[in-house]
């Protein structure tokens, strides 16, 4: 098996602003595997908050590059922790595997899919300028608003003065204590907000445990594999399975069958990558309440054979040019 490791950029439409970071381009680590003749591609983003780059996770892939002889999933799970390094090499795997077998990864996994509507994200911006972009963005039935501490129940009055009809999830991105999230939550169950993703900093979140919020409280940072999971069980009622925290598509699913287990709602979500990091979310957001694959739509230009996204934030399946 040989393996091909790129590092690609890609720039952002315009700055994304979340709790702490400005992001203005997307770097991803591309994976090709090949042998005789096939060849699969997974991409990967990383995990910023701890510190993951295309250049660590490059570096990662390279000293795994002579242990892909009978390469399965099993063995890259052994092979690297997770992360992004190991997202990329998994998804790059599941395509391949799909492409030497000659069946798509639904045939593999033995599911019929369904066409998504995933939400389109906008980042922190003053409270008028979120609000037209909210407006802006009607063709987009469901929204996803980062905040912060600054505001937030202004931001959210404003969009959704803008967009009454719309469902709408906020994502703090652990930018509230837990009393500022006592304080929140009667006016975001005024305001009819579905979920409200990460209010508290990973590690600084046990208060919860015991807590009924009104609102469904999501886990993103804070359940990052299958070893984080118990915890976050017991403190979110949504679980937002991200590839690149996890490792890739392998321990997804994985996630998808403990969440479904404990009772837990579930949710995709992205590190804002190309369609090529979309698709195998588009497997796990198969199972979900919640779909975030807009990724692409915030990058100034997408891949070849990208995701078609549509009018009412629908997304159409990925094709077998892209991936699986």
């Amino acid at each position: 098996m040989e393996l091909k490791v790129d590092i690609v950029s890609f720039p952002l439409e315009k700055p994304f602003v979340i709790t702490g970071h400005v992001f203005e381009t997307t770097e991803t680590v591309r994976v090709t595997l090949s042998h005789g003749g096939v060849s699969g591609r997974g991409e990967a983003v990383g995990v910023y908050y701890l510190d993951e780059t295309a250049e660590s996770m490059a570096a990662q892939l390279e000293t795994v590059a002579d242990a892909l002889g009978d390469l399965d999933g099993a063995a890259i799970q052994a092979l690297l922790p997770p992360g992004g390094a190991r997202n990329a090499l998994d998804c790059a795997w599941w395509d391949y595997r799909a492409k030497a077998e000659g069946r798509s990864v639904w045939a593999l996994l033995g599911m019929t899919p369904k066409e998504l509507t995933t939400v389109f994200t906008l980042g922190i911006a003053e409270p008028a300028v979120m609000a037209e972009r909210a407006a802006a963005a009607r063709r987009f039935p469901h929204l996803k608003l980062k905040l912060d501490a600054d505001r937030p129940i202004e931001r959210l009055e404003a969009v959704r003065a803008a967009r009454r009809e719309a469902a709408l999830v906020i994502d703090v991105n652990q930018g509230w204590s837990f009393d500022e999230l006592r304080e929140y939550l009667p006016h975001c169950e005024r305001l009819g907000i579905a979920m409200i993703e990460q209010p508290l900093a990973r590690g600084a979140d046990e208060a919860l445990e015991g807590f009924r919020s009104p609102v469904p409280l999501g886990a993103d940072e804070s359940c990052l594999h299958l070893g984080e999971f118990d915890a976050a069980a017991r403190r979110y009622d949504v679980l937002n399975i991200k590839l690149d925290k996890c490792g890739g598509l392998t321990e997804a699913l994985a996630l998808v069958e403990a969440a479904q287990d404990a009772g837990m709602a579930l949710m995709v979500g992205n590190m804002t990558g190309t369609s090529l990091s979309m698709a195998p979310g588009y497997v796990i957001g198969q199972h979900c309440r919640f779909v975030d694959i807009d990724g692409p739509l915030l990058l100034a230009g997408d891949i070849e054979h990208g995701l078609d996204y549509r009018d009412g934030g629908r997304v159409g399946l990925p094709t077998p040019e892209l991936w699986g």
